[in-house]
């Protein structure tokens, strides 16, 4: 892992443009002038007044009255004035404090991801919590979105195979092991922030989620997770001694891809999962091992499915009666 990669910019980062100030209290002049006008003559239309006498001379009522009404303008033009200097005033102040909360955010990540890159395995792990911290606090969903993206890649990175546990491979062997356990933390973090409902926070549902050719030897649990946005890619990922679960889980939006995953070990549950809208795909999965189970899942059949198990399905997996029903 490197230090290089910057979160993307946003819309929001561009410069705060705004109109000036002239052109602001004119346009707003006018639409003042045009509104007050307008209920002006509304009034003067419901009350039917026919006409109005212009042969009265003017008195010191009248001109004591003429003076209130100039004050009258020149305090509502005042505060015409005041109220676009203080929305001009509120737009910079959100627009500095959103630069701020960027910065920072910039600099927390670059410090995360140096750890994710350093030989100790400690330091990755509280690179991994400080990237998942990161995206939970992220200013807007894109600097959220680079946070996840990098935990996703470096699960797809490549590590060197267990050497053993002989003597002479022993200081190898705990350090594959504490690598591995920063592996599964990313894993187990992905699992518990796709459980929280979406628009809440450490919520991360409706963002990608890309595990491409992942290998997973670890329990997650996605027990009543959301994928409703979104694409989420275990193209090529191998479920292999874990036990993933699945139940309860609602793919109702986005793209969800297992194509090309491979069962071969474990238990991966879809007991009760819910599919409906968006895609779910399993086109050129291999089961060859473990148990999957589909019990109660709701219709329509993901693409690719029945394909891939086979008919009748491949030991080990279960499949709703209602889905081996030929097609109507």
């Amino acid at each position: 892992m490197t230090a290089n990669r910057q979160p993307r910019p946003t819309p929001d980062n561009r410069e705060l443009r705004l109109w000036g100030v002239g052109r602001a209290l004119i346009l707003t002049f006018v639409a003042a002038v045009l509104v007050a006008s307008g209920i002006f003559y509304g009034l003067v239309y419901l009350l039917d007044f026919q006409e109005i006498d212009t042969t009265a001379k003017l008195n010191a009522k009248t001109l004591f009255d003429l003076v209130k009404l100039s004050f009258g303008v020149v305090a509502g033009a005042g505060a015409l004035v005041a109220l676009v200097v203080a929305y001009r005033r509120q737009r910079v102040d959100e627009a500095g404090a959103h630069r701020e909360a960027t910065r920072l955010h910039t600099e927390r990540f670059s410090q995360a991801v140096d750890k994710l890159g350093s030989d100790s395995p400690a330091v990755r792990l509280g690179g991994v919590h400080a990237l998942a911290g990161l995206a939970d606090d992220a200013p807007d969903d894109s600097l959220r979105q680079t946070c996840i993206d990098v935990l996703c890649a470096y699960l797809r990175l490549r590590y060197s195979p267990d050497p053993g546990e002989g003597p002479a491979h022993l200081e190898e062997h705990h350090h594959y092991l504490a690598l591995r356990e920063v592996r599964h933390t990313i894993l187990r973090l992905i699992g518990d922030h796709y459980r929280r409902p979406k628009g809440t926070h450490r919520s991360w549902q409706g963002c990608d989620l890309d595990l491409t050719g992942v290998t997973i030897d670890c329990d997650m649990d996605f027990r009543d997770a959301a994928f409703s946005g979104g694409a989420v890619k275990f193209d090529g990922a191998e479920f292999s001694g874990s036990a993933v679960d699945f139940r309860g889980a609602r793919f109702s939006g986005g793209v969800v891809s297992f194509g090309g995953a491979r069962f071969s070990g474990g238990v991966v549950a879809f007991v009760g999962a819910e599919f409906f809208g968006g895609v779910v795909a399993f086109v050129g999965a291999k089961f060859s091992g473990g148990v999957v189970n589909f019990s109660g899942a709701t219709s329509p059949v993901p693409q690719g499915l029945l394909a891939a198990v086979g008919t009748p399905p491949a030991a080990g997996v279960t499949l709703p009666s209602a889905w081996l029903l030929p097609a109507p």
